[in-house]
């Protein structure tokens, strides 16, 4: 897969971008505390599996709990990693 890492910024200025950059930030700031409970009780994973599915739960409007919930459900449906209840 391949990342296109090309700025839309016309002027190549990396402060106008600062906001949107900020809130990825504290997004990963974020999913890694929450990863940290799943982290806690579940078997050896790819912890990049947890974390695309919360993001993409969080972008899609969900609340914390929500897309923690969300990527459990992913981890065990799709990667077969199942935490204890």
């Amino acid at each position: 897969m391949e990342v296109s890492m090309v700025s839309n910024d016309a002027t190549g200025d990396s402060s106008a971008r600062a906001p949107e950059i900020e809130a990825l930030a504290q997004l990963l700031h974020e999913t890694a505390a929450h990863h940290g409970v799943f982290e806690a009780v579940a078997p050896p994973h790819d912890w990049w599996d947890w974390y695309a599915a919360y993001m993409r739960a969080r972008q899609a409007g969900h609340t914390p709990d929500e897309a923690a919930a969300a990527a459990g459900r992913y981890m065990a449906e799709v990667k077969h990693i199942v935490t204890p209840s």
